[in-house]
C-alpha cells in the first residue's frame, strides 16, 4: 500500500487554506495547516512533511525568512504562494531553494496537480540509473549526487535539472523544455525560474569543482552539460 504524503500547508488567509486543506484531502493527501510563518521551523523539525505549501506573505515570519531557514537544514520540496506578480518576488523564494511557486488567485485543482508534479520527482525511479562523469556521480535510485566522494545537497528541482543535462552531455535544452522536465508538467511562455535553479546548481558544483564550467549558458537558447575532465 503507497503511504500518504503529508503536505503542510502554510497561509494565514483562513478560508484559502481551507480551501487548499479539502481539495489536498480529496486528493489523497495528509494535511497540517499553520497560519503564522515563525511556527513552520519546530514543526517541520518535530515532523518533517512531504511537501510544504508557503505563502509569501505571512505573520511571525515571512515566507522568504522561511524558506531560507528551512534550506538550511532540509531539502523537503517547497511551493511558494504569492500574491505579488512582481517576477523579483518569485524568484529571490526560488533563489534561496523553493521548487516551484503559484501566484494568487489561482485553481486549487491546479495547486493540487502542482504538488503531484513536485512529489512524482522526490521519489526514487524503481528502474534509476547511475551517470558518473569524472568525480560527479549521479545516483537516480538514491537520488543522491556526489562529487569526489563528497555528498552535495540538492533540492528536488536542483536535482531533477542535473539529472536531465547529464543524461545528455552536451545537447543544448531550452530553458522551456528544462522547465517541463524539472517541474513534471506542460508549461508554455517565457520563465526566468529556470534561471534561478541553474544559478543554485552552477554555485553548489562550483563549491567541489572550482574554476570549471560544467553548466554552460547558450545565448538566447539555453544549458547544456559540459563533462569535467577528473584531475
Amino acid at each position: 500500500m503507497t503511504p500518504i504524503s503529508k503536505v503542510l500547508v502554510v497561509e494565514d488567509e483562513a478560508k484559502l487554506a481551507e480551501l487548499l486543506k479539502d481539495y489536498l484531502e480529496q486528493g489523497g493527501f495528509s494535511v497540517i495547516v499553520l497560519e503564522r510563518g515563525d511556527r513552520v521551523i519546530p514543526q517541520v523539525r518535530q515532523s518533517e512533511p512531504d511537501l510544504i505549501l508557503l505563502d509569501l506573505m505571512l505573520p511571525g515570519m515571512d515566507g522568504v525568512s522561511v524558506c531560507r531557514e528551512l534550506r538550511k537544514f532540509s531539502t523537503v520540496p517547497i511551493i511558494m504562494i504569492t500574491a505579488k506578480v512582481d517576477e523579483v518576488d518569485r524568484l529571490l523564494g526560488l533563489e534561496l531553494g523553493a521548487d516551484d511557486y503559484v501566484c494568487k488567485p489561482f485553481s486549487p485543482r491546479e495547486v493540487v496537480a502542482r504538488v503531484r508534479a513536485v512529489l512524482r520527482r522526490t521519489h526514487p525511479e524503481p528502474a534509476g540509473k547511475k551517470i558518473e562523469f569524472g568525480p560527479i556521480v549521479l545516483d537516480e535510485r538514491s537520488r543522491a549526487v556526489t562529487v569526489h566522494g563528497r555528498e552535495l545537497t540538492l533540492t528536488p528541482s536542483e536535482f531533477r535539472l542535473l539529472s536531465t543535462l547529464m543524461a545528455d552531455p552536451k545537447r543544448v535544452f531550452t530553458r522551456n523544455e528544462l522547465i517541463n522536465c524539472v517541474r513534471g508538467y506542460a508549461f508554455e511562455g517565457y520563465d526566468r525560474t529556470m534561471d534561478s535553479h541553474v544559478k543554485n546548481l552552477r554555485k553548489k558544483l562550483a563549491e567541489h569543482l572550482p574554476g570549471r564550467e560544467l553548466i554552460r549558458t547558450v545565448y538566447a537558447v539555453g544549458y547544456s552539460f559540459q563533462p569535467p575532465i577528473d584531475r
